[in-house]
């Protein structure tokens, strides 16, 4: 491929991004189960699960990884919300009984200036030490997910995937 060629392919994949983020940066009010936004929404959270799985997998320790410009923040409120939760390894309950929606929605709530596009539905681990599968995977909003993640690398739970999934 030239790289004229491969200029142009760039272009349009970033034009095709940004149309896709425009059209998922509107109201959810506007969308009702339209097949297209889940379409655009699946594709875009498969990317991520993808980019983000192969980043953590391929280095040998993530606890100086950084998610977003404001980790301290997003860690340190976290588990004082959350002194006790176990982020090895995850169940559904621990992130949806009703309980848990309220705390969660509190602290999503709290850091949303920290989180880029913090509401965004995004595909979770539930157990750290696996990849993304069927059974081991949850959509949970992005502050969550952000919230999770940093925790699990500060505390080294992410470690040595490296070595798991070669």
């Amino acid at each position: 491929m030239s790289s004229d060629s491969t200029a142009d392919a760039s272009a349009a994949v970033a034009e095709e991004s940004v149309g896709i983020g425009s059209v998922l940066s509107r109201p959810a009010d506007e969308f009702v189960n339209d097949p297209n936004i889940e379409g655009l929404w699946l594709s875009k959270a498969v990317t991520h699960m993808e980019v983000y799985f192969k980043l953590i997998s391929s280095l040998p320790s993530l606890k100086t990884l950084r998610l977003t410009k404001h980790d301290d923040h997003v860690y340190t409120t976290f588990r004082q919300q959350f002194p006790q939760l176990d982020i090895k390894s995850m169940t559904e309950q621990t992130l949806k009984s009703d309980e848990a929606k309220t705390q969660w929605r509190q602290y999503c709530n709290e850091i949303q200036e920290f989180v880029e596009d913090f509401n965004f539905a995004t595909l979770l681990r539930l157990d750290c030490r696996q990849d993304y599968s069927e059974a081991n995977t949850i959509v949970v909003p992005r502050a969550q997910f952000v919230a999770i993640e940093v925790a699990r690398n500060r505390e080294g739970l992410n470690d040595g995937l490296n070595q798991l999934f070669k």
